[in-house]
């Protein structure tokens, strides 16, 4: 049983799937969240503040998927504009 609703646990799916681009691998993101590799395939109440602290967001940001922003380039961070 999860702390978290199955919307935030998709949030923080994709937070964790841009992280692991920025970071270089599943095994250098477990390493920055002080976590093992298996921990990150269901995420925790405390996983998540550990990801809002690594993103330097909150953790709403990272529970109503408002990190990481849309149009962001996970290699670059290269932020696509908003189309006029």
């Amino acid at each position: 049983m999860s702390d978290l609703t199955a919307a935030e646990v998709v949030n923080v799916k994709r937070a964790l799937a841009f992280l692991r681009v920025r970071c270089g691998g599943v095994k250098m993101l477990a390493r920055a969240l002080h976590t093992t590799k298996s921990s990150l395939r269901a995420p925790s109440a405390s996983l998540v503040f550990r990801v809002a602290r690594l993103a330097a967001v909150g953790v709403d940001d990272v529970l109503t998927g408002k990190y990481p922003p849309a149009g962001v380039c996970a290699h670059c961070g290269h932020q696509e504009e908003a189309a006029q």
